[in-house]
């Protein structure tokens, strides 16, 4: 593999892919090339890591999902593409959030089957078949910290990296 390395489940992939998309896409400064190989390399792993997530204390564990590769591909895609401004894209365990200014793309959001949570003020975007089986209601701040988090800016690098340069 030579962009994504080191990915032990299906929510690691996503975020990896994510931050390698940022970098690679073309609308971000990237080539069709470089794209077209983090595209293959993605679909490659998503075959072999489709059912194998962490619980919220690190604990792998299989669960079948109808996802397919190219569902998650095709959204990350599209966002980039919108070349939103003051939004923050992060992948939260299995779903997308999307936080920020927000209120200029509500109809592209809409278009793209994300719905707003008016308690977190963020769009999300829930894998196909997840069912909420809990009545507890969570901040963003105690979903990150079960499920990690990576915020990544339209750069492709995180806040990590941009503290440290």
């Amino acid at each position: 593999m030579k962009y994504i390395k080191n990915v032990e489940t299906l929510e690691e992939l996503k975020k990896v892919y994510k931050k390698l998309a940022l970098k690679l896409h073309p609308d971000c400064g990237g080539s069709n090339e470089a794209m077209a190989a983090l595209n293959n390399e993605y679909d490659e792993l998503f075959s072999r890591l489709k059912n194998v997530h962490k619980n919220k204390d690190g604990e792998s564990y299989t669960k079948e999902t109808a996802e397919t590769s190219e569902e998650f591909k095709d959204i990350i895609n599209q966002l980039f593409s919108l070349k939103m401004v003051d939004v923050e894209i992060e992948i939260v365990g299995t779903f997308i959030w999307i936080t920020g200014n927000t209120k200029l793309y509500k109809d592209c959001l809409k278009t793209l089957s994300f719905r707003y949570s008016p308690k977190k003020y963020a769009w999300y975007k829930a894998p196909a078949d997840y069912k909420k089986r809990s009545r507890k209601n969570y901040d963003m701040d105690a979903i990150r910290g079960m499920y990690g988090s990576q915020k990544v800016n339209r750069r492709g690098k995180t806040i990590k990296e941009l503290e440290t340069a």
